[in-house]
Order: C-alpha cells, then sequence, then structure tokens
C-alpha cells in the first residue's frame, strides 16, 4: 500500500485506475474510464475531498444527532468515501453497501484497506434487488451513489422503486442520492418530483452555477418522511461563502419550475455523461 506509483485493472464496468492524491500522503483517486469516482485518505476517513460527500455527510449530521451510530443502506460503492466517512464520525454504525461491480470491490480491497471499515458489510449485488429484498423499517438512513460508465441509473430514481427506498426507512428515515445534472437541472427536476410522489419533505442541493444554468454538476436530494434540516445547512453553507446551496422542493419550484416524474422511458442521450479526467497512472 505504500507503493505511490498507482494501479490500472479492468473491472466489469471499465477500467479503473488508482492514483495518488495530491498534497495527500495516503490518499488516492479512484477513477474508472476517466470518471472520477472516489478520493479516499488512508489516514483521515473524516476527509472529504469531493464537495457532493460533504453535502451529504452534512445533510446527515444535521438530520441525526452527531455522532451517533446509524443503521445505513447504500446502493453504489466505488472508494466507499462515505462508508468510511459514516464508520469514523458515527462509531457503532451498521452499514450494508451493495456494488455491483465484483472486481472494483476486489480492486479497493486490495489496496485501500475495505476490510479495515469497522461496521461494514460489502455485498457484491445488484442494488436494486438488495433494497427490495431489506426488511421493512430496518435503515435509519438510505444513500444512493450510483453513476456506471459516466450516466445515471435513472431505474434507481423512479417512483415505484424510491416507494421500495421508504418501506425501508424507519419512522424519521433520511433518503440521499447523488446524481449528475445538466445545466437545465431537467433530470434533477423529474428525480425531485418522483421523490415529492413518496417524501412529504424533499430539498436539492447544487452548486450556484448549475442553480443558475451555467455549467452541469452534481445535485444531492435529500427527503424525509419529518423536516429536513434546512435552517442548519443554510448556516452551514452561509459559513463556507455559499459555495452550495439547498432548496426545498417547494423553493425549487419557483425558482426553476416542476417537472413530471421520472419513467424508465427516458431516451439515453438526454443524460448528460459525467466529464472524464486525464489523470494518469504511472
Amino acid at each position: 500500500m505504500e507503493q505511490r506509483g498507482g494501479v490500472e485493472r479492468q473491472v466489469r464496468f471499465g477500467t479503473a485506475q488508482l492514483a495518488p492524491a495530491p498534497y495527500r500522503e495516503r490518499g488516492w483517486l479512484l477513477m474508472v474510464d476517466g470518471v472520477l469516482q472516489s478520493c479516499v485518505d488512508l489516514d483521515d476517513p473524516g476527509y472529504l475531498h469531493l464537495p457532493y460527500t460533504r453535502w451529504v455527510a452534512r445533510v446527515l449530521d444535521l438530520h441525526w444527532p452527531e455522532g451517533d451510530p446509524v443503521s445505513a443502506l447504500q446502493v453504489g460503492g466505488g472508494g466507499f468515501t462515505i462508508s468510511r466517512y459514516l464508520a469514523h464520525a458515527r462509531p457503532g454504525s451498521a452499514q450494508e453497501v451493495y456494488e455491483l461491480d465484483g472486481p472494483l470491490v476486489e480492486l479497493v480491497r486490495e489496496h485501500l484497506a475495505l476490510d479495515a471499515v469497522p461496521g461494514l458489510r460489502v455485498r457484491v449485488a445488484d442494488g436494486e434487488a438488495g433494497i427490495r429484498g431489506a426488511a421493512d423499517g430496518s435503515a435509519d438512513v438510505v444513500v444512493m451513489d450510483v453513476a456506471r460508465v459516466g450516466t445515471i441509473a435513472l431505474n434507481l430514481a423512479v417512483t415505484p422503486f424510491l416507494r421500495e427506498i421508504a418501506r425501508t426507512l424507519r419512522p424519521g428515515g433520511l433518503y440521499l442520492g447523488n446524481m449528475w445534472s445538466a445545466p437545465d437541472l431537467g433530470l434533477a427536476l423529474r428525480a425531485v418530483a418522483s421523490l415529492r410522489e413518496v417524501f412529504p419533505h424533499v430539498a436539492l442541493l447544487a452548486e450556484p452555477g448549475l442553480l443558475l444554468g451555467k455549467k452541469a454538476g452534481n445535485a444531492v436530494l435529500a427527503a424525509s418522511d419529518r423536516e429536513l434540516p434546512h435552517a442548519g445547512i443554510a448556516e452551514w453553507a452561509e459559513a463556507g461563502g455559499n459555495k452550495v446551496f439547498c432548496l426545498s422542493a417547494e423553493k425549487l419550484a419557483r425558482f426553476k419550475g416542476t417537472a413530471q416524474p421520472l419513467d424508465a422511458d427516458i431516451p439515453e442521450d438526454s443524460i448528460t455523461p459525467v466529464p472524464r479526467w486525464r489523470t494518469g497512472v504511472s
């Protein structure tokens, strides 16, 4: 693990690369076909380099008492950055992650100390089937963070599947989903509409450039059957220079309009792919 030259390996959904992260002595970047998936610091699991991971963590830490253990289900593992954060920030948490790419899991296990994450169970399985098989009320939080070959897995964002997610959540439970959005927010607005059919409280977090239609970017969707911590998120965002904004579904509708809920018939060419990095592995 001390060798810092990087690793390249064929995995189920492309070519995975592990490259040393700049300025982090034991930090690593995980890419698949040039698309950045994760940034992991083996010495500091609380370090969250990618902005969307910080948004996910902050909403979670404001929604549930900070430091308390939670029961978590996650679809999509990558380098398991969020899982590492949860185990570090909330000792005693029980986590189950569904990651369909078995060779990728083995790569991360071999080079990024996956087996050292306490309370984590990784299942090489389809996440949709995993959620459908989960018991009612078995999770405090469900995290969806899936991008296959740089595109969105829309089958995991349609209303019928969101009802399955809601079924697995305990009262007050939290849904957190990450998606890549075009500047028009078209698919993100449809994802919000789907969530609103299932959850009474829905919010979207995004950078100003995306909300203003200037550039593509990550959007994090949060939903629950109880009030989301808007005031705490706004205070945190303002303290950080307003690099991210959190809009309730109602405020988002007034600002950007509304859309029809997602269904399975969206053409693939309507999905904006995640940009590829050019970081090589030597």
